[in-house]
């Protein structure tokens, strides 16, 4: 069983105010097909977690530790991370122009596998996947984002965490500039994933709409960097009722 382990977790960042700590002392755990939530106000710091554990290099571990089965993710680089099972699913995904979807699927796979997938099962695996996220087949042929809608690049991230199969997924509000139909679409691809690899899955989200269809076993409330509160699928909807107000203002 695979674990993600977050202990007393410190990150600054550089601004033109100087060195500011955004993360004072995570501490959490994700084991194999659990599904965690952390929800919080703006800034609170839900984001910085993801783009540490992925390795953005903007972001400074001063403190702490991010084990994957045992293992410093934090001496890993980028791609090491991706190799060892970790996959970030990003909420502004970038523009790759003159890279195709089809030849970005195969690469990335390639690089993640150490081997190049035999063509023809290759081949079913992303008709399949596509089918299953409701995809054109053209899609394959267009550059990475390039004039992608909200909804596009939030399937594509979903395709690709569909043919690399990680051990654990960091979704950054994956539902944000999504209309109904495709956060349906988006969460049934991270359901499906996840029972069929059992996936962990970090879900960061400012909202419980996506919650309604991606079921969280643990809610984790961040304000100021920190957890302020968690418990189960119930604080979800406490916190739909009342909002961040009382942690804020505590």
């Amino acid at each position: 069983m695979a674990a993600l382990e977050i202990k007393n977790l410190h990150v600054s960042v550089e601004t033109e105010q100087g060195t500011k700590e955004i993360l004072r002392g995570v501490d959490l755990v994700i084991k194999s097909g659990e599904t965690h939530a952390v929800m919080g106000p703006n800034g609170s710091g839900k984001s910085t977690l993801a783009y540490s554990i992925a390795g953005h290099p903007k972001y400074e571990v001063t403190k702490g530790e991010i084990l994957l089965d045992g293992e410093n993710v934090l001496e890993m680089s980028v791609d090491e991370r991706a190799r060892a099972g970790l996959f970030l699913a990003m909420q502004y995904p970038v523009e790759i122009p003159g890279v195709s979807v089809s030849n970005f699927l195969r690469t990335a796979k390639t690089a993640v596998d150490g081997k190049a997938p035999a063509l023809r099962g290759w081949v079913a695996d992303v008709r399949t996947a596509m089918e299953n996220l409701k995809m054109d087949s053209a899609f394959t042929e267009r550059n990475v984002n390039e004039g992608f809608s909200g909804g596009e690049k939030k399937r594509h991230e979903i395709l690709q965490m569909e043919l690399l199969k990680p051990k654990m997924a960091v979704l950054d509000e994956t539902d944000s500039g999504l209309d109904v139909d495709a956060l349906r679409v988006v969460a049934e691809g991270v359901n499906r994933i996840k029972a069929e690899n059992s996936m962990g899955v970090l879900l960061i989200t400012h909202y419980t709409r996506i919650l309604n269809y991606i079921k969280p076993d643990f809610v984790h409330v961040f304000v100021a960097g920190k957890i302020a509160e968690q418990g189960g699928p119930e604080l979800a909807d406490r916190l739909e009722a009342e909002g961040y107000d009382r942690y804020v203002n505590a």
